[in-house]
């Protein structure tokens, strides 16, 4: 599997295949259950919380779109902005009374000092278990050892655990709010 730097004019193929990824995770599925509502949503989500990425040079791609990883170097932000308007939009009320707590418990949990964040990687579902999530881990990570700085996440999917293990990261905590799933903040020292 060859990793490559995915450039602006691949987003749409990139966030697609983000929206494939993510249509069983169970922390965006809680928000956004409804199918078709979850299509024409996903995708401005997607975009809005590691879209900078693409401008920035840091988002990852497997050969064929087999898979992508969304990195935000330190100082780089997701459009909060945008994310607030979008769950606003879309998700449904009970959904959005337990929000503030997720995202209040995300901001505590988010290192102080500057550190790469990854807030997406997904791969397709016709080439997962197959290491592309590996390989897309191994590539950026190498960036983030030779910038000596820490590494932060949040797995959404408690099957990504170990793959983020394997990578040096560890879980920190555990985000829960009202009736949703819990998502794993992961933090992975400098080296």
């Amino acid at each position: 599997m060859t990793i490559k730097i995915a450039q602006p004019s691949e987003e749409a193929g990139a966030i697609a295949v983000l929206t494939l990824a993510f249509s069983v995770d169970p922390m965006v599925r809680w928000s956004l259950p409804n199918s078709k509502k979850y299509l024409a949503a996903f995708p401005l989500i997607a975009k809005a919380f590691g879209g900078n990425a693409f401008e920035g040079g840091t988002a990852y791609m497997g050969d064929n779109f087999a898979g992508v990883a969304l990195w935000l170097p330190p100082g780089a932000g997701s459009d909060e902005e945008s994310l607030v308007r979008l769950f606003d939009e879309n998700v449904s009320n009970d959904v959005k009374k337990d929000l503030p707590g997720i995202f209040e418990q995300m901001e505590k949990f988010r290192p102080a000092e500057p550190h790469w964040y990854l807030p997406m990687i997904g791969v397709d579902p016709a080439y997962q278990n197959t290491g592309v999530g590996s390989a897309l881990m191994k590539e950026a990570l190498k960036v983030v050892d030779k910038d000596g700085s820490i590494a932060y996440l949040e797995s959404s999917n408690p099957r990504n655990i170990s793959l983020y293990e394997r990578h040096g990261f560890e879980v920190i905590g555990e985000i829960r709010s009202g009736s949703s799933p819990i998502l794993h903040p992961m933090l992975r020292k400098a080296r």
